[in-house]
């Protein structure tokens, strides 16, 4: 797998399409646990035979080396950095998806000529989701038998004590993602539970409070006027549908797609759906 050094950091990244397309930038959710594999098998299998897909490991996450600091700002920096370095004066496109979505809406803000259009995918504007995310995971309770209103706390917190403790915490609300919770698989779940990567310290790091607290950019949104699609399924239990419904009411160039029954992982749940439309939007 490839890497480049920019700034410090070794960003490890994937890449998919014709060198001289435009440029597609994904941005991966899990905030210390997330990384490029799953944006970069769906996106780019769906995108690459028109766009060059870009999938990289932020800062602090998957095989990119933890280089502080692990910011809201400095992670939306990188995404700069980086499109200097693959597209030297063209704007790129940019995808960003669940904690992905934070770091798009910041670059968004902190560098709005250098990006031609933004996807927004299962995302939200500010931490006020998480008070209702914690309140759709009070009412599916009987579907994570295992997972407590302390728990989840927790893990929307800068106070996970270890690597264990983190991936405790992820195992037991993995069947709040499941599209259908009676098909939900508890050993595929386990095991890439298990096999994660883990960066404990940019976890934390990004929930702090002057971080997490800080991150309300639902009064800027009229400011992001390129064109920008918003996708988000009807049942997201973590970024529910009522944020996106915001954003597209905020955003003055936005399309908005609800997909019924889908859940967070819209893209991959209803694929048939998300890939045609967002074809669409980046030909216009």
């Amino acid at each position: 797998m490839p890497s480049v050094t920019l700034d410090g950091v070794t960003f490890n990244y994937e890449v998919a399409g014709p060198e001289n397309a435009p440029t597609i930038f994904t941005l991966h959710g899990g905030r210390g646990a997330g990384e490029l594999a799953n944006d970069f098998r769906s996106w780019g299998a769906a995108l690459s035979d028109t766009y060059r897909v870009i999938s990289y490991d932020q800062r602090g996450h998957g095989k990119t080396t933890d280089t502080l600091p692990f910011t809201f700002n400095q992670l939306a920096d990188d995404v700069e950095t980086l499109r200097k370095h693959f597209c030297g004066d063209d704007q790129c496109i940019v995808i960003g998806g669940s904690f992905g979505g934070f770091i798009a809406l910041t670059y968004a803000l902190r560098h709005p000529g250098s990006y031609s259009k933004l996807v927004l995918r299962g995302t939200a504007p500010s931490y006020h989701m998480e008070a209702e995310a914690i309140e759709i995971m009070k009412s599916r309770a009987h579907l994570v038998p295992s997972l407590t209103p302390a728990m989840i706390e927790k893990l929307f917190s800068n106070r996970v004590e270890s690597d264990l403790e983190f991936r405790l915490l992820w195992l037991a609300m993995q069947p709040l993602y499941a599209d259908d919770p009676a098909k939900f698989d508890a050993q595929a779940a386990f095991e890439r539970t298990r096999d994660m990567p883990v960066h404990l310290q940019a976890h934390n790091d990004l929930y702090e409070d002057d971080q997490w607290l800080a991150y309300d950019v639902r009064e800027r949104l009229h400011e992001i006027t390129a064109p920008t699609f918003i996708c988000v399924g009807e049942d997201d239990w973590i970024c529910p549908a009522s944020q996106s419904r915001l954003m597209a009411e905020k955003i003055p160039n936005a399309t908005l797609l609800v997909v019924p029954g889908a859940n967070h992982s819209v893209h991959v749940q209803a694929p048939e759906v998300v890939m045609p439309a967002v074809r669409a939007f980046l030909a216009q």
